[in-house]
Protein backbone atom coordinates (compact mmCIF):
# COMPACT_ATOMS: atom_id res chain seq x y z
CA UNK A 1 0.00 0.00 0.00
CA UNK A 2 1.50 3.30 -1.12
CA UNK A 3 -0.37 5.60 1.24
CA UNK A 4 1.59 8.68 2.26
CA UNK A 5 0.71 8.29 5.91
CA UNK A 6 3.58 8.46 8.40
CA UNK A 7 2.46 5.61 10.65
CA UNK A 8 -0.63 3.65 11.62
CA UNK A 9 -1.02 5.58 14.89
CA UNK A 10 -0.14 9.04 13.57
CA UNK A 11 -2.22 11.94 12.31
CA UNK A 12 -1.68 13.33 8.87
CA UNK A 13 -0.08 16.80 8.93
CA UNK A 14 -2.65 19.43 9.94
CA UNK A 15 -2.47 23.07 8.83
CA UNK A 16 -4.93 25.70 10.04
CA UNK A 17 -5.27 29.24 8.74
CA UNK A 18 -7.73 31.41 10.66
CA UNK A 19 -9.42 34.51 9.25
CA UNK A 20 -9.06 33.11 5.74
CA UNK A 21 -11.86 35.35 4.48
CA UNK A 22 -12.76 38.85 5.67
CA UNK A 23 -16.51 38.69 5.18
CA UNK A 24 -17.36 36.06 7.81
CA UNK A 25 -16.75 36.66 11.53
CA UNK A 26 -15.22 33.19 11.70
CA UNK A 27 -13.36 31.55 8.83
CA UNK A 28 -10.80 28.75 8.77
CA UNK A 29 -8.95 26.93 6.02
CA UNK A 30 -8.04 23.51 7.42
CA UNK A 31 -5.80 20.99 5.68
CA UNK A 32 -5.47 17.42 6.89
CA UNK A 33 -2.98 15.81 4.56
CA UNK A 34 -4.44 16.62 1.14
CA UNK A 35 -7.99 17.04 2.41
CA UNK A 36 -8.77 20.76 2.41
CA UNK A 37 -11.93 22.38 3.78
CA UNK A 38 -12.99 26.02 4.06
CA UNK A 39 -15.14 26.54 7.17
CA UNK A 40 -16.98 29.82 7.72
CA UNK A 41 -19.28 30.92 10.52
CA UNK A 42 -22.02 33.45 9.73
CA UNK A 43 -24.29 35.13 12.27
CA UNK A 44 -27.97 35.87 11.74
CA UNK A 45 -29.48 38.12 14.41
CA UNK A 46 -32.76 36.22 14.12
CA UNK A 47 -33.16 32.66 15.42
CA UNK A 48 -35.14 30.06 13.46
CA UNK A 49 -38.87 30.88 13.50
CA UNK A 50 -39.64 28.01 15.86
CA UNK A 51 -37.26 29.52 18.48
CA UNK A 52 -38.54 33.10 18.26
CA UNK A 53 -39.31 34.44 21.72
CA UNK A 54 -37.67 31.51 23.50
CA UNK A 55 -34.51 33.35 24.50
CA UNK A 56 -32.45 30.60 22.85
CA UNK A 57 -30.28 30.62 19.78
CA UNK A 58 -29.31 27.91 17.31
CA UNK A 59 -26.21 26.50 15.63
CA UNK A 60 -26.53 24.73 12.30
CA UNK A 61 -24.26 23.61 9.47
CA UNK A 62 -24.15 23.15 5.72
CA UNK A 63 -21.65 20.89 3.95
CA UNK A 64 -20.71 20.66 0.31
CA UNK A 65 -18.01 19.10 -1.83
CA UNK A 66 -17.05 21.51 -4.60
CA UNK A 67 -16.96 20.13 -8.16
CA UNK A 68 -13.16 20.11 -8.36
CA UNK A 69 -12.66 18.45 -4.99
CA UNK A 70 -12.75 14.97 -6.47
CA UNK A 71 -11.74 13.14 -9.62
CA UNK A 72 -13.88 12.74 -11.66
CA UNK A 73 -15.66 16.08 -11.20
CA UNK A 74 -18.50 16.07 -8.70
CA UNK A 75 -21.69 17.61 -10.05
CA UNK A 76 -22.66 20.82 -8.29
CA UNK A 77 -25.66 20.61 -5.96
CA UNK A 78 -28.27 23.13 -7.09
CA UNK A 79 -31.73 24.36 -6.21
CA UNK A 80 -31.42 23.48 -2.54
CA UNK A 81 -31.22 19.79 -3.38
CA UNK A 82 -28.36 17.95 -1.71
CA UNK A 83 -27.45 14.28 -1.80
CA UNK A 84 -28.00 11.97 1.15
CA UNK A 85 -24.33 11.88 2.12
CA UNK A 86 -24.01 15.68 2.28
CA UNK A 87 -27.21 15.92 4.33
CA UNK A 88 -25.99 13.30 6.79
CA UNK A 89 -22.61 15.01 7.20
CA UNK A 90 -24.01 18.51 7.73
CA UNK A 91 -26.39 17.16 10.35
CA UNK A 92 -23.42 15.50 12.08
CA UNK A 93 -21.49 18.78 12.12
CA UNK A 94 -24.44 20.67 13.58
CA UNK A 95 -25.14 18.02 16.23
CA UNK A 96 -21.48 17.89 17.23
CA UNK A 97 -21.26 21.61 17.91
CA UNK A 98 -24.65 21.91 19.58
CA UNK A 99 -23.62 19.12 21.96
CA UNK A 100 -21.25 21.54 23.70
CA UNK A 101 -23.31 24.72 23.22
CA UNK A 102 -25.18 26.78 25.76
CA UNK A 103 -27.95 28.01 23.48
CA UNK A 104 -29.44 30.26 26.14
CA UNK A 105 -26.09 32.02 26.50
CA UNK A 106 -26.06 32.52 22.72
CA UNK A 107 -29.26 34.56 22.82
CA UNK A 108 -31.77 34.76 20.00
CA UNK A 109 -29.47 34.45 17.00
CA UNK A 110 -28.50 31.70 14.58
CA UNK A 111 -24.96 30.76 13.60
CA UNK A 112 -24.51 28.84 10.36
CA UNK A 113 -21.31 26.93 9.74
CA UNK A 114 -20.57 26.39 6.05
CA UNK A 115 -18.05 23.64 5.33
CA UNK A 116 -16.95 23.55 1.69
CA UNK A 117 -14.54 20.82 0.65
CA UNK A 118 -11.92 22.14 -1.77
CA UNK A 119 -10.01 18.86 -2.05
CA UNK A 120 -11.09 15.45 -0.77
CA UNK A 121 -8.67 12.74 0.28
CA UNK A 122 -10.60 11.07 3.09
CA UNK A 123 -11.80 12.49 6.40
CA UNK A 124 -13.76 15.43 5.02
CA UNK A 125 -16.43 15.22 7.74
CA UNK A 126 -13.91 15.07 10.57
CA UNK A 127 -11.82 17.91 9.11
CA UNK A 128 -15.05 19.92 8.75
CA UNK A 129 -15.88 19.48 12.43
CA UNK A 130 -12.34 20.37 13.51
CA UNK A 131 -12.27 23.53 11.39
CA UNK A 132 -15.87 24.52 12.12
CA UNK A 133 -15.20 24.52 15.85
CA UNK A 134 -12.41 27.07 15.42
CA UNK A 135 -14.52 29.22 13.10
CA UNK A 136 -17.38 29.09 15.62
CA UNK A 137 -15.13 30.22 18.49
CA UNK A 138 -13.86 33.18 16.46
CA UNK A 139 -17.43 34.15 15.52
CA UNK A 140 -18.61 33.95 19.12
CA UNK A 141 -15.63 35.95 20.37
CA UNK A 142 -16.52 38.68 17.88
CA UNK A 143 -19.97 39.17 19.48
CA UNK A 144 -19.08 38.40 23.08
CA UNK A 145 -19.99 41.90 24.31
CA UNK A 146 -23.43 41.54 22.75
CA UNK A 147 -24.31 38.23 24.40
CA UNK A 148 -27.01 38.12 27.10
CA UNK A 149 -24.24 37.73 29.69
CA UNK A 150 -20.74 38.41 28.30
CA UNK A 151 -19.27 36.48 31.22
CA UNK A 152 -20.89 33.23 30.00
CA UNK A 153 -19.33 31.88 26.82
CA UNK A 154 -21.87 29.94 24.70
CA UNK A 155 -19.61 26.88 24.41
CA UNK A 156 -18.92 24.60 27.36
CA UNK A 157 -16.11 22.55 25.82
CA UNK A 158 -14.11 22.09 22.65
CA UNK A 159 -15.01 19.54 19.94
CA UNK A 160 -12.76 17.45 17.72
CA UNK A 161 -13.26 14.48 15.40
CA UNK A 162 -11.14 11.77 13.80
CA UNK A 163 -11.49 8.68 11.64
CA UNK A 164 -10.08 5.28 12.56
CA UNK A 165 -10.26 1.91 10.86
CA UNK A 166 -9.06 -1.66 10.56
CA UNK A 167 -6.88 -2.17 7.48
CA UNK A 168 -5.31 -5.58 6.87
CA UNK A 169 -6.07 -6.52 10.47
CA UNK A 170 -4.39 -3.45 11.94
CA UNK A 171 -5.90 -0.37 13.56
CA UNK A 172 -5.14 2.87 11.70
CA UNK A 173 -5.66 6.50 12.68
CA UNK A 174 -6.87 9.30 10.40
CA UNK A 175 -7.70 7.43 7.20
CA UNK A 176 -6.94 9.00 3.85
CA UNK A 177 -8.91 7.86 0.81
CA UNK A 178 -6.54 5.00 0.00
CA UNK A 179 -6.72 3.57 3.51
CA UNK A 180 -10.46 4.19 3.81
CA UNK A 181 -11.19 2.35 0.56
CA UNK A 182 -9.15 -0.64 1.78
CA UNK A 183 -10.56 -0.69 5.33
CA UNK A 184 -12.50 -3.69 6.60
CA UNK A 185 -13.92 -1.50 9.38
CA UNK A 186 -14.12 2.28 9.44
CA UNK A 187 -15.30 4.57 12.19
CA UNK A 188 -15.71 8.29 12.84
CA UNK A 189 -15.40 9.50 16.41
CA UNK A 190 -16.44 12.91 17.77
CA UNK A 191 -15.41 13.90 21.29
CA UNK A 192 -15.08 16.87 23.58
CA UNK A 193 -11.68 18.19 24.50
CA UNK A 194 -12.07 16.81 28.01
CA UNK A 195 -12.59 13.28 26.74
CA UNK A 196 -16.35 12.71 26.53
CA UNK A 197 -17.92 11.07 23.50
CA UNK A 198 -20.39 12.98 21.33
CA UNK A 199 -20.87 10.53 18.49
CA UNK A 200 -19.44 7.24 17.20
CA UNK A 201 -20.18 6.07 13.66
CA UNK A 202 -18.70 2.68 12.79
CA UNK A 203 -19.38 -0.26 10.51
CA UNK A 204 -17.75 -3.27 8.92
CA UNK A 205 -17.46 -3.44 5.14
CA UNK A 206 -18.12 -7.11 4.33
CA UNK A 207 -16.46 -7.74 7.69
CA UNK A 208 -17.08 -7.92 11.41
CA UNK A 209 -14.98 -6.72 14.33
CA UNK A 210 -14.34 -7.94 17.86
CA UNK A 211 -14.58 -6.32 21.28
CA UNK A 212 -10.79 -6.09 21.29
CA UNK A 213 -10.69 -4.36 17.91
CA UNK A 214 -13.40 -1.93 18.95
CA UNK A 215 -11.44 -1.10 22.11
CA UNK A 216 -8.28 -0.54 20.06
CA UNK A 217 -10.10 1.79 17.66
CA UNK A 218 -11.59 3.84 20.48
CA UNK A 219 -8.21 4.09 22.22
CA UNK A 220 -6.52 5.20 19.01
CA UNK A 221 -9.32 7.68 18.30
CA UNK A 222 -9.05 9.21 21.77
CA UNK A 223 -5.31 9.64 21.23
CA UNK A 224 -5.87 11.39 17.92
CA UNK A 225 -8.58 13.67 19.28
CA UNK A 226 -6.37 14.72 22.20
CA UNK A 227 -3.69 15.72 19.70
CA UNK A 228 -6.19 17.62 17.52
CA UNK A 229 -7.54 19.46 20.58
CA UNK A 230 -4.00 20.62 21.33
CA UNK A 231 -3.63 21.83 17.74
CA UNK A 232 -6.96 23.69 17.95
CA UNK A 233 -5.89 25.36 21.19
CA UNK A 234 -2.60 26.46 19.65
CA UNK A 235 -4.38 27.80 16.54
CA UNK A 236 -6.80 29.90 18.61
CA UNK A 237 -4.13 31.17 20.98
CA UNK A 238 -5.51 33.93 23.21
CA UNK A 239 -9.02 33.31 21.80
CA UNK A 240 -9.17 29.83 23.38
CA UNK A 241 -12.16 30.19 25.75
CA UNK A 242 -11.69 27.29 28.19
Amino acid sequence: MSSSRQGANQLRPIKIKRKYTKTAPGSVLIQTGRTTVLCTASIDLRPPAWLAGSGKGWITAEYSMLPGSTQPRKRRERGGKIDGRSNEIQRLIGRSLRAVANLEALGERCITLDCDVLEADGGTRTASINGAFIALVDALQSIRRDLPDPRVFPLKQSVAAISVGIVNGRAHLDLDYELDSAADVDMNIVMTGNGRFIEIQGAGEEATFSDEQLASLLKLGKKGIAEISTIQKKALGAKWPF
